[in-house]
């Protein structure tokens, strides 16, 4: 009879602590979005610089191969995610990009290299701060970005 108390005892503290442990895990898992909503308003009073930085980004890439970055204009509702692995939060925004053709790149006769090109632009916040790495995911509107990203980013609802 002592033994099986002892087990019981033991079981239950096993317990007790396999539950603690979730719930911390569970709870550190993603900010909660009424913290994310300074971070969502810092993200729309921002959109212009940021605006140029994905600009210098991109073109540091040196992708499209042949092409010069000349504008990328933002517009639209961004869409916001959360990065589980890191929880880092994440803006996709709908961006009108044009390029035109580097002089010796191969790209000088290509008549398409002047049509504005749409694509999500993809931010994060990092560091105390919006930041862009320049990728972009042309063709696709924020939402079907989000989706194509799949179990990369979670979304947040965003409130105005």
């Amino acid at each position: 009879m002592g033994q099986l108390l002892g087990v019981l005892v033991a079981l239950g503290i096993i317990l007790i602590a396999a539950a603690l442990l979730v719930r911390r895990r569970l709870g550190n898992r993603l900010p909660i979005e009424e913290s994310l909503q300074p971070l969502i308003e810092e993200f729309r009073r921002s959109q212009d610089q940021l605006s140029v930085e994905l600009l210098r980004a991109a073109a540091a890439t040196g992708k499209p191969r042949g092409l010069h970055w000349v504008r990328c204009e933002l517009s639209g509702e961004p869409v916001f995610a959360v990065d589980p692995r890191t929880r880092e939060p994440v803006a996709l925004v709908g961006a009108t990009i044009s390029f035109e053709a580097i002089e010796g790149g191969g790209m000088e006769d290509v008549e398409a290299v002047g049509n504005l090109r749409s694509a999500t632009a993809v931010f994060v916040h990092r560091d105390g701060r919006w930041t862009t790495d320049g990728r972009v995911l042309f063709n696709l509107e924020p939402r079907e970005a989000l989706e194509r990203l799949g179990k990369s980013l979670t979304a947040v609802a965003a409130t105005s």
